[in-house]
């Protein structure tokens, strides 16, 4: 190992500012010195547990490496995303141990506690280690960084590490997002169609985007840091509502667990990472419901998010495209709330294709295509920001999804604050 690895190890520890270290990386780069950040990345990797230099710098290392044009900084990416993705891996199997280990024993009297939806206040903290994490930055890292023809190592092996294949399956549908078809890519092209393709979740996503996610907001990147879109909180124009003319239909509840997990799917990540609340419900119309009589039934359904203090101030409405309800989701789920990351592009993706066909009414097991097809034939609304509970800063989300018949409703909402 190269002598100035330990060095730079030797001095981290107790540091109140490590820019020089990434300074120094960024001067060694320039000189070709690519093998000795990915010897440092990899020391780094075995030791940054719970100590916030080694992860300060460990990440501006795979900054670097991921957006430098060049094959040999692709591979490089790859062994500090293979070192980080084992130390994680290995750090989870001792918590869990440990957990384990010190359990008070279940008795018939102990009761399983409910979860909750509504987040415990998040501090601003170093996210803890986790085997994917590392796989999904340096995926949307490297989709946006280079020349795809730089990427075939990751797909075709040879080089100095082996790619995780949670890289190599984030890394396809990152590219999916920036417009990139995998048949540019032949190495590609075969590991998506191989057994660990087909076997990975991210595999019921499609190879090409569909015409509801034409513009998705993705983060720009650079080395020194990212910056990210948040979703627009009611698109679409507003709706000019007049009298309802009568009665609202009355509303069954049919919401069960399996909509609630499938429809938070894309905002879950903000109650379980940051300060974040979500609601979500579905509902059969005894008739159809007037788009004229819609704001008048939301508010008597119950929902925190939709009452207004004042019963006589309109609930404010949009009429939405499925193409705005599917960027917002995907938005709200890829680049996170007040204090968190969200979940990245690819598996942002698959987490707003999973709220949307939950909205939508489609059947869990339906692939995005009918979805998109179940999505195009209802009406879609937002109501975010029209009440209190909304925080009003910059992570809300409402949408009201009337199904085609007219007798059938769902409803998302969620908020975040810093």
């Amino acid at each position: 190992m190269d002598e100035r690895v330990g060095e730079v190890l030797r001095g981290l520890s107790g540091r109140d500012d490590v820019s020089d270290v990434g300074d120094m990386a960024k001067r060694a780069l320039a000189a070709g010195e690519s093998r000795f950040l990915g010897d440092l990345g990899v020391a780094l990797a075995a030791r940054r547990v719970g100590t916030w230099q080694y992860w300060n710098v460990f990440h501006r290392l795979l900054r670097l490496l991921c957006l430098t044009p060049g094959r040999e900084h692709v591979e490089e990416a790859v062994r500090l995303v293979a070192a980080a993705t084992e130390a994680a891996k290995a750090a989870t199997a001792t918590a869990t141990a440990t957990a384990t280990a010190t359990a008070t024993p279940a008795t018939p009297f102990t009761a399983t506690p409910a979860i909750s939806v509504t987040a415990t206040p998040a501090t601003p903290t170093s996210p803890a280690p986790s085997p994917t994490l590392y796989s999904r930055t340096a995926a949307a890292l490297l989709a946006e960084g280079r020349p795809v023809a730089d990427l075939a190592v990751v797909f075709a092996g040879g080089g100095r590490a082996h790619a995780p294949e949670e890289l190599r399956a984030c890394l396809v549908h990152e590219l999916v997002l920036r417009g990139t078809s995998p048949c540019e890519v032949p190495e590609l092209a075969r590991w998506a169609r191989s057994p660990h393709g087909r076997r990975h979740p991210l595999h019921r996503l499609p190879l090409e985007l569909l015409a509801v996610e034409e513009s998705p907001l993705l983060c720009v990147n650079s080395p020194h840091g990212s910056s990210r879109s948040t979703p627009d909180a009611r698109p679409g124009a507003p709706v000019a509502l007049g009298r309802s003319g009568g009665r609202p239909p009355l509303a069954a509840d049919r919401t069960t667990d399996a909509f609630r997990a499938e429809a938070g799917a894309a905002v879950r990540n903000w109650c379980t990472e940051s300060n974040g609340a979500y609601e979500t419900g579905c509902w059969e119309l005894s008739a159809p419901v007037p788009e004229a009589g819609l704001p008048a039934l939301l508010r008597g359904l119950g929902l925190a998010p939709l009452a207004v203090a004042n019963p006589r101030r309109p609930l404010a409405l949009t009429r939405c495209t499925p193409g705005q309800v599917w960027g917002a989701l995907f938005a709200a789920a890829a680049h996170g709330g007040a204090y968190n990351r969200g979940e990245y592009g690819a598996y942002g993706r698959l987490a707003a294709w999973r709220s949307f066909a939950a909205l939508a009414g489609a059947p869990k097991d339906a692939d995005p295509a009918r979805v998109e097809v179940a999505a195009h034939g209802c009406a879609w609304y937002g109501f975010a920001g029209s009440t209190k509970w909304f925080r009003g800063i910059a992570w809300d989300i409402g949408f009201a999804a009337v199904r085609p018949d007219g007798r059938g409703l769902a409803v998302l909402a969620a908020t975040d604050t810093d």
